[in-house]
């Protein structure tokens, strides 16, 4: 089964005047939709836009895997675990807030900011919090904790990516276009795969993708 959702259908969030946009493609905060709570291991796809000096203040994470992709600008990222990270385009970070773990995400930079935030449920919980990023990543990123892995596809015009078969696939449009079997998607549009497999995604223009390949979290826990 493949369901589409449009850059347009997303959730608006966020606080516009403090100079905040979010777009939610999952249920979230006062979007509550029951029929649209999780996909996979995801509970959350945010499309983050932070105007220069703004900022989401200190506020509490728990028993949840934090991806952070970001697109555009510098995220200054603190933690109360001790952590103080600017994260740049290209960089992957990593927050696992475990038992629970407070931080901040600001916009200390001169120009926008554009990241892409998703939250997935870990496998188990409690435990310490724990922190990294990495700079650079190439095209893979395993998160054993949510049995789950990260693939950042940039094909090129005219070329050909494999969508991995999965039980859960989840396809985020980040710059550029893909086709995928008659769907042409755009910047912030996404793709929500189960049960599928040996499709691919055409570039209909140099595209930067992200794809998470996930495992039926009931099959993991059984």
């Amino acid at each position: 089964m493949i369901r589409i959702q449009r850059a347009g259908e997303r959730y608006p969030g966020g606080d516009p005047a403090a100079g905040i946009e979010t777009r939610h493609a999952l249920s979230f905060g006062p979007h509550y939709d029951p029929d649209n709570l999780r996909f996979g291991a995801l509970l959350a796809v945010n499309e983050e836009r932070l105007a220069p000096g703004a900022g989401f203040d200190e506020h509490p994470h728990s028993h949840t895997e934090i991806v952070t992709w970001v697109v555009e600008g510098e995220l200054t990222h603190r933690d109360t675990a001790g952590h103080t990270t600017t994260v740049r385009p290209g960089d992957l970070q990593r927050l696992s807030s475990a038992g629970g773990v407070r931080h901040v995400e600001r916009n200390d930079g001169p120009a926008p900011l554009v990241f892409v935030q998703m939250w997935l449920a870990p496998l188990t919980s409690g435990g310490d919090p724990s922190y990294e990023v990495v700079r650079g990543l190439g095209d893979t990123y395993a998160l054993p904790a949510a049995d789950a892995v990260l693939h950042v596809r940039r094909p090129k015009a005219g070329e050909r990516t494999p969508v991995p078969a999965a039980d859960f696939a989840y396809v985020h449009v980040v710059r550029g276009g893909v086709r995928l079997g008659a769907e042409e998607l755009a910047p912030g549009d996404a793709a929500r795969l189960t049960g599928t497999g040996g499709l691919e995604l055409t570039a209909t223009a140099d595209a930067e993708v992200l794809v998470w390949e996930m495992r039926d979290w009931r099959k993991a826990l059984g």
